[in-house]
């Protein structure tokens, strides 16, 4: 499965990186981006962290 962002309805918070670095990163646009599609348990936790579900998998 592919993990995806919602980039309207990100916002920004950087939560999803401090929580699983190896896998989502902050862009200049100050939007989260995913970095790689690893399946690592810090995923599923940013993805259930995030306070917009902004993130799909």
């Amino acid at each position: 499965m592919t993990i995806k962002i919602n980039k309207e309805k990100c916002i920004g918070c950087g939560l999803c990186s401090s929580v699983c670095e190896e896998v989502f990163e902050m862009k200049d646009d100050m939007k989260a981006h995913v970095k790689s599609q690893k399946n690592i348990p810090c995923t599923k936790e940013a993805i259930t962290s995030c306070p917009t579900e902004a993130i799909s998998k």
